[in-house]
């Protein structure tokens, strides 16, 4: 048996050719952690008859950002420079909720190198129980299916580690330095959506969205900043406001420097590469925003390495 310790980065996925993104979605349409559609024995029917309406769109999103997600590759150099900040006593691999690699085939590998202890780190820095509570569930199911019992500790959230919020304001600072005037500029955190019907039911998302705003912000001066939610998707009542009625309100204010943050994304993925740079960059051009840019996210930014090693190290030595 290895003594080492075996670090498991969880993350959404992404469809890695357009072949797979109408199977990917139906896993993502699949997920009752996310989305109860009818009874659960029906949902998979239902699930696959959404996803054949959707695909065709989704695939030329895709093939417009490349032909595939870049996440998996993103995700796996986070576990490398990960790996290598930590040291030789720890193995990283990834695991994937919707699309490979899957949580068995990354604890197939663990289990051939006859490592039994495992920390899994959730990628989402805010946590709720459709992003990291559906990422655990499953890792679970697939610990349980395993011959070998693993000694499992957990990181699930990470929204207010000071080394996140150092990570993200360094990231900001960096695109406001690109602005002529940096008091014109919005500072604009847009954030995944959520039901409200969550919130209302107690999921923490909000508030620890809320929280990264207040930390960041603190460190910021002679800024302003909003808060809006995107990628919105049925007729649920959704977290407000949107970021496209956001864009809307600041361009009929006058204002049209903006610096987009993608606050709970800490990898490129559709949803910044077309959402945010794409389809929201032509509403504000359509609005009359002169400046649109993005913050560059996080990806293996050598301060969010550091803060996934802390968090690592933290739970290493202690109970999940």
């Amino acid at each position: 048996m290895s003594d080492k310790t075996a670090v498991i980065l969880l993350q959404m996925g992404g469809p890695d050719s357009l072949e797979s993104v109408e199977p990917f979605l139906f896993n993502l349409f699949s997920d009752r952690d996310i989305i109860k559609i009818g009874p659960a024995f029906l949902q998979p029917f239902i699930a696959r008859k959404i996803v054949k309406k959707r695909a065709p769109k989704s695939a030329e999103n895709y093939r417009q950002i490349g032909g595939k997600s870049p996440l998996r590759e993103l995700t796996e150099l986070q576990a490398a420079a990960l790996e290598s900040a930590l040291g030789d006593s720890y193995r990283c691999s990834v695991a994937m909720r919707y699309w490979h690699p899957f949580a068995p085939e990354a604890l197939a590998s663990i289990e051939k190198q006859g490592i039994k202890k495992i920390v899994a780190v959730s990628l989402y820095p805010h946590y709720s129980r459709a992003t990291s509570g559906s990422s655990f569930n499953d890792l679970e199911r697939s610990l349980n299916a395993c011959s070998t019992k693993f000694e499992l500790r957990t990181v699930r959230q990470f929204f207010d580690n000071p080394l996140y919020v150092k990570a993200l304001v360094e990231k900001i600072e960096l695109s406001l330095a690109t602005f002529a005037d940096r008091s014109k500029v919005q500072l604009f955190f847009s954030a995944h959506s959520l039901p409200q019907s969550f919130i209302a039911e107690g999921d923490p998302y909000l508030d620890h969205i809320q929280a990264t705003v207040r930390l960041v912000m603190a460190q910021l001066g002679g800024v302003s900043h909003h808060l809006a939610f995107q990628s919105r998707a049925g007729p649920v009542k959704w977290l407000e406001p949107s970021t496209g009625d956001k864009l809307k309100e600041l361009a009929a204010a006058g204002h049209t420097d903006i610096l987009m943050v993608p606050l709970s994304f800490v990898s490129d993925h559709i949803e910044t590469l077309h959402e945010i740079d794409i389809e929201y960059r032509e509403a504000a051009e359509h609005l009359g925003i002169t400046t649109f840019r993005r913050m560059e996210s996080l990806n293996s930014s050598p301060m969010f390495i550091q803060c996934l090693a802390e968090l690592v190290r933290g739970v290493s030595t202690t109970s999940s």
